[in-house]
């Protein structure tokens, strides 16, 4: 076995090879290669290390120096001096965003973002490559499935998970022993157990992460969880968005199945099970369990009415079982540990950990995992690093279209299903987007009523038709054209909605709307009532107004489209708001902040 005295480890992630980390990768094996350190120093592409914003990112062991941002330009800095001369290159090591400090000499955990997590999902990402199966055994990979194929009863393995109390981490937090037991409970022939990777939110990229950092943790997993209820068939349905965790998961797929860990006489015992994968177009309603099985079958994604539920009669007629991807990835660690283990972290109800999209008016964006009950206030401000240019927090959406958004006077409620639920917010997949004092709430609620409508399946009539009269209502009021009881009208049909569309993902849609009502309804009888967006936002209900700044230099009036602005040299411009189209060229022209909005 090779042994290296360093290891460089490169995101290998979405948003780091976006960046063009592949060609970090290429130019530190040539320079490494060049310096004759080829035998000392192992480059590794691993999954996504969690902070998005400083991507691309890369991390040098032993030391665990955290460079951040870097070019292809850089690695020849990094090789020479770092690898060669042991110097760390001070000015590409991270620096916090709150404190300003450089983690130059701070070990990974003592970095602001990372130290007030706590990882279970995401223990392996940025740590292994996701494409060696040894690296993953190597950190206790599969020992989990052996424990439970040959030291427990299936009846055993879902009482621990029950122990446990892992909610669903993909919606509305149902205990996944509960699911676990349904399915183990009905008698059939042939059983399936499927892993929804169907992730479709705006902003939420948990799934995906876990996907390309770690694959072979879901993997045993579902073996783990098949072997629970008598499956002996897994799908996973995974987004043909998602080129990068498709491939690792394939890749995955085929060494678990060289190595004996799927396929027949799993661990030389009488249980086997493989995995297949079906690809999906890009359907928001697929997340959706039923909706997800046809689309599996090869029938157009559209939910049905439950009863029956999955655990009954679910994928091919067959009692199925269905875990999004977040979930799974607690399953082989409480099986390891224990559910004690497990419930000694978070919360009574809410145990363990969750994992979030931190993005939006956020200095650090990226993906957290922290213990449910964490005060709200402890992901924005200490791992999120607070509100960019010295804005204030306003609200933070959580949950996406199904969720809402909790304003800064309830900055510091625990994260947990619960309480979230009660304040008109829920959990849901873990995408939270946070929100400055330059955001519109009511426009807010109009994308994500636009992103509904657009995504709806059609089938049944709430869904169809009551939220596109929600958001024709919203897109009055957000061009100035409200009118007195759209309020209540929105009320209205977003209570019907709730009550009688026909899967989860209808009967959630108006939460944005009702959210916002409740915590922002001023800004909704401004928008009405006094035809003004109070956050200068929607352009509908703006006027750009010349204030004594002006110095006559005219750039303003040269750049207006319509010859909205007079003025003559060195004296104050005015605009003619009866001819301006608003379309804010002035304001991004002018050099001495003259111009503002009403």
């Amino acid at each position: 076995m090779d042994l290296y005295r360093a290891h460089v480890l490169v995101c290998g992630g979405t948003g780091c090879t976006s960046s063009g980390s592949a060609k970090l990768i290429e130019r530190f094996e040539e320079q490494i290669a060049a310096n004759g350190l080829d035998k000392e120093v192992k480059v590794v592409r691993t999954g996504c290390f969690g902070l998005c914003e400083a991507g691309p990112v890369v991390i040098i062991y032993p030391e665990g120096t955290f460079y951040s941002r870097v070019k292809v330009e850089d690695v020849d800095e990094i090789v020479t001096e770092h690898l060669l001369k042991g110097r760390k290159v001070q000015h590409l090591v991270y620096v916090d965003h709150k404190t300003h400090e450089s983690s130059v000499q701070k070990s990974l955990a003592e970095i602001g973002f990372y130290k007030k997590q706590e990882r279970i999902a995401l223990r392996n990402c940025g740590v292994i490559d996701p494409e060696n199966i040894d690296e993953y055994i190597a950190f206790d990979g599969y020992q989990a499935l052996g424990k439970a194929l040959t030291e427990m009863t299936p009846e055993q393995v879902i009482d621990e998970v029950l122990k446990s109390g892992l909610r669903g981490r993909g919606g509305a937090g149902f205990p996944t022993g509960k699911k676990w037991q349904f399915a183990r409970a009905s008698q059939a022939e042939h059983k399936y157990f499927v892993c929804n990777a169907d992730e479709g939110d705006p902003g939420a990229f948990m799934d995906r992460s876990l996907l390309e950092g770690d694959p072979h943790a879901i993997l045993e997993a579902m073996a783990i969880g098949g072997y629970a209820i008598g499956a002996d068939e897994g799908w996973i349905y995974v987004r043909a968005e998602y080129p990068i965790a498709v491939k690792r998961l394939e890749k995955a797929i085929e060494q678990a199945r060289e190595y004996g860990l799927l396929g027949k006489n799993i661990f030389g015992t009488d249980f086997s099970f493989d995995i297949h994968i079906r690809l999906g177009a890009g359907a928001f309603v697929c997340g959706e369990e039923t909706a997800l099985m046809a689309s599996i079958e090869g029938r157009r994604g559209e939910p049905r009415p439950k009863p029956p539920f999955p655990a009954v009669k679910g994928l091919f007629e067959s009692p199925t079982n269905i875990n999004n991807v977040e979930t799974l990835g607690n399953v082989a660690q409480i099986i390891l540990k224990g559910a004690d283990w497990f419930r000694s972290i978070g919360t009574e109800k809410s145990t363990g950990t969750k994992v979030f999209a931190l993005g939006g008016k956020i200095n650090n964006t990226g993906l957290v995992e922290v213990p449910m009950g964490v005060p709200l206030r402890t992901i924005i401000e200490d791992i999120g690093g607070g509100i960019p240019n010295g804005k204030k927090f306003k609200a933070v959406q959580t949950g996406g279209p199904s969720g809402g958004c909790i304003p800064a006077s309830l900055l510091d409620i625990p994260v947990e299903y619960d309480t979230l639920t009660s304040v008109g917010a829920m959990m849901g997949s873990g995408g939270m987007i946070v929100l400055d004092e330059d955001n519109c709430m009511v426009d807010i609620a109009r994308f994500f009523l636009d992103f509904t409508v657009d995504e709806s399946c059609g089938k049944c009539t709430p869904c169809r038709i009551g939220t596109r009269r929600m958001l024709e209502i919203l897109e009055r009021i957000t061009e100035g054209k409200g009118e007195e009881g759209d309020i209540e009208k929105l009320e209205n049909l977003a209570e019907n909605i709730k009550n009688s569309a026909l899967c989860g993902l209808g009967q959630t849609a108006p939460n944005p709307v009702l959210s916002t009502i409740k915590f922002f309804r001023d800004e909704y009888e401004a928008h009405i009532k006094e035809k003004r967006c109070p956050a200068h936002h929607c352009q509908a209900l703006l006027n750009y107004v010349i204030t004594d700044k002006c110095r006559g230099c005219t750039l303003c009036a040269r750049k207006c489209p319509v010859g909205a602005i007079t003025g003559t040299v060195k004296e104050k411009h005015v605009i003619d708001t009866a001819k301006c189209i608003k379309c804010g060229q002035c304001m991004a022209n002018c050099k001495f902040g003259a111009i503002i909005k009403d």
